[in-house]
């Protein structure tokens, strides 16, 4: 079924290239849509007739928007210059990692809009840089405004739970000062089932599992965005604080076989959670008379969590806990940037700057164990306590960053931003292992576009790359997928992983607001790449860790296609579809052979539609993805066994309608065909590459299908 699906999903969306193609004769025009030197305008007028209600309905209308919002085959990059697929309010980004730009989109409402930008060309003015488009959302130029927005929903999962929540926003401006404040409760609930059946080499059954798994979430946030415009100057300071205390209990049912007579045990784990993260941002900028500017920017953040997993062996009239395993940790960041850009001529600019920034992870973990020898501790559950290697430790990172960029606009069709940044970088741990390294890297980068014609667009770039590490890969971590392995194993000596990048992008608008094509090719050079490498004491205890196991590379094409369908009656439906192909190469560093990186599966496909009958305020949608299921990419090698994902298709439904006095009523159905996520397990005795099998663990997991109501309103 899934093949089939799948093919009826790629003739899908080649017969929505060649229609879009052959029917823009047949488009209607609109005037509310203009485009001005690679920059596409849309007035809030365009938007009057879906009676939008936030500016997340505004630009879920525009064709295209998800090309502008998202950056596929990118890497993980650092620095707080790099601004992928970013949105600006009022032309400026908001200094924020957990409350950024995007972020506010469902908090400012429609009515507050003057226009909406998509910026396709590069300029010293931008904020940021990045080798895509930006969002920019132009507010009102009002002396006083002021609204409130309030949702409240409601959802329903597979176990008829009802799970509550809602937000309030309240935006608007006094003079010269801008104000955003919101505060929302999100409710994440979940009911998982999952079953396993694990075979020996043979076929045999040896074991099966049944487990339930109940989290009861809601995360709590709220924020707040403050902005003011002197005379010659801005300045704009933004905040969040959110907590979670989300406990979760597990009732799980093991029958084992292999004495060939079923014995049936059950388990039973209580788990705490506890965390809590707070940002402040800032961002101050001066423009001088001779059109200079001068830039400074700021992030604070912190983030705290603990959790507590205690499992219990549950008798008939009695149960037992025989593991106790807690891990904590603290993270914390502090950056600050400041620049200075001017005019080098008519038609180039300059912007130099340097970038300084503090990242500090603290970790704990403490495992106990059900044993006859040692002394059970208090702090380790009542159990005896077991021996972790860098179990705690603390883990801080300073860099400093210097930058160069030069926007040329080489003519009235072409323009060409490079960039230089040499940062330089000290890790140092402590606590269990002591360690210290320094680095230094050059990132040099070309970002050149040309508009062939006013609505045909060439990029392409050239960048290198340095990836952000995870600390929590420096010390030893909890393994919350593995029931026969409680903690992985950390490692001190990972670092950056490095890559140049190669991208080409053609871009065509369809006349008259028809829709979008998109294509991309890319090609990455990866060096030092990151996963799983084997940090073993001994033959006879195989650990493995997070680490660098070589070079590689990964290529791959991207055709996107946004429709509006008015060609077959539906003006006012939107078509959205996509497919990216890939493939890559790396060598394994347990078996010594060639393949794919992990996580890169062959090909992903989507879709969506979305239909808005104006003349009933009511629209109606669904959202599809698909994947390659063959495990190719999605084949996870470690030291004692090897793993394989298997998903499914996803699928999901919504209705929207706006009713009385203003307010609507949203229904959704998500994860409508209940998926399943499958993963097939081999464990081997001893070391994968030696190849004998022990056991091979089938299992499948889901959450069933969830319902939501929202019913949203602007006062």
């Amino acid at each position: 079924m899934t093949r089939r699906l799948c093919r009826q999903f790629i003739q899908l969306s080649t017969l929505s290239l060649a229609i879009a193609t052959a029917s823009q004769s047949l488009a209607q025009a609109d005037v509310d849509e203009t485009v001005n030197e690679s920059t596409v305008v849309y007035k809030a007028d365009f938007f009057a007739e879906y009676s939008p209600v936030s500016v997340n309905d505004m630009i879920n209308r525009i064709p295209g928007i998800g090309l502008a919002l998202n950056n596929r085959g990118g890497g993980n990059s650092r620095g707080l210059g790099s601004g992928e697929g970013e949105v600006l309010i009022n032309g400026q980004r908001t200094t924020g990692k957990s409350n950024e730009g995007r972020s506010q989109l469902s908090r400012i409402s429609a009515d507050q809009v003057d226009y909406i930008e998509i910026i396709r060309g590069t300029s010293e003015e931008m904020d940021i840089r990045g080798g895509g488009q930006v969002v920019n959302i132009v507010l009102l130029d009002s002396r006083s405004r002021s609204n409130i927005s309030a949702e409240v929903n409601m959802d329903r999962y597979r176990d008829g739970t009802l799970d509550p929540g809602g937000n309030l926003s309240f935006t608007g401006q006094t003079g010269d000062l801008n104000y955003l404040f919101h505060i929302e409760a999100e409710p994440r609930y979940n009911n998982q089932f999952s079953n396993e059946i694990s075979r020996d080499a043979s076929g045999n059954i040896l074991e099966t599992r049944n487990e339930e798994n109940i989290r009861d979430q809601t995360d709590f946030q709220t924020s707040f965005n403050l902005g003011y415009q002197f005379e010659k100057s801005m300045i704009q300071f933004n905040g969040l604080y959110g907590e979670s205390k989300p406990p979760s209990d597990v009732d799980r049912i093991i029958t084992d076989f292999s004495s060939g007579t079923a014995v049936t045990a059950t388990e039973r784990e209580d788990n705490q959670s506890d965390r809590n993260n707070w940002e402040i941002g800032g961002d101050y900028e001066y423009r001088f008379d001779k059109g200079g500017k001068y830039r400074f920017l700021f992030i604070v953040n912190d983030r705290k969590f603990a959790n507590t997993r205690e499992r219990f062996d549950v008798f008939a009239d009695s149960e037992e806990k025989d593991l106790f395993l807690f891990s904590a940790g603290r993270d914390r960041e502090r950056i600050a940037r400041t620049s200075y850009t001017w005019d080098l001529a008519s038609n180039q600019g300059v912007e130099l700057g340097v970038e300084l920034a503090q990242t500090i992870r603290d970790s704990d973990l403490r495992l106990g164990v059900q044993s006859s020898t040692g002394t059970p501790s208090a702090a380790f559950g009542g159990l005896v306590p077991v021996d972790i290697n860098n179990a705690s430790s603390s883990v801080e990172e300073i860099r400093y960053e210097n930058f160069a960029v030069h926007n040329w606009q080489l003519n009235d069709r072409m323009s060409l931003e490079s960039s230089l940044i040499y940062e330089t970088s000290t890790i140092t741990q402590r606590g269990d292992v002591n360690n210290k390294r320094d680095f230094n890297f050059l990132r040099p980068k070309l970002d050149y576009r040309f508009d062939l014609t006013q609505s045909l667009q060439f990029r392409a770039t050239v960048k290198k790359d340095v990836s952000q590490l995870s600390f929590s890969d420096f010390s030893a971590s909890t393994d919350n997928s593995d029931d026969d392995q409680d903690t992985q194993a950390g490692n001190p000596d990972i670092a950056q992983e490095q890559s140049w990048s190669y991208e080409a992008n053609l871009e065509y608008r369809l006349p008259n607001n028809v829709g979008v094509l998109n294509s991309s090719v890319y090609y990455r050079d990866i060096k030092d790449v990151i996963d799983r490498i084997d940090v073993s004491s001994s033959p006879t205890d195989l650990q493995s860790a997070r680490g660098n196991i070589g070079d590689a590379e990964r290529y791959g094409i991207n055709l996107d296609a946004s429709i509006r369908l008015g060609y077959i009656g539906l003006p006012s439906a939107l078509l959205s579809v996509g497919l990216s192909a890939q493939d890559s190469a790396v060598i394994d560093p347990f078996l010594g052979t060639e393949r794919r990186l992990r996580h890169n599966g062959r090909w992903f496909g989507r879709a969506n539609f979305r239909h808005d009958i104006t003349q009933y305020d009511l629209s109606y949608g669904f959202n599809y993805f698909n994947s390659a299921h063959d495990g190719s990419g999605l084949t996870q090698i470690d030291i004692i066994d090897i793993e394989r994902e298997i998903g499914e298709y996803g699928v999901s439904f919504f209705l929207e309608k706006k009713a009385f006095d203003g307010i609507t009523f949203r229904f959704d159905i998500q994860n409508a065909n209940n998926q399943q996520r499958c993963r097939e397990r081999t464990r081997f005795v001893g070391a994968t590459i030696a190849g004998i099998v022990e056991e091979i663990e089938d299992s499948c997991s889901g959450s069933g299908v969830k319902y939501a109501l929202k019913i949203r309103h602007t006062f």
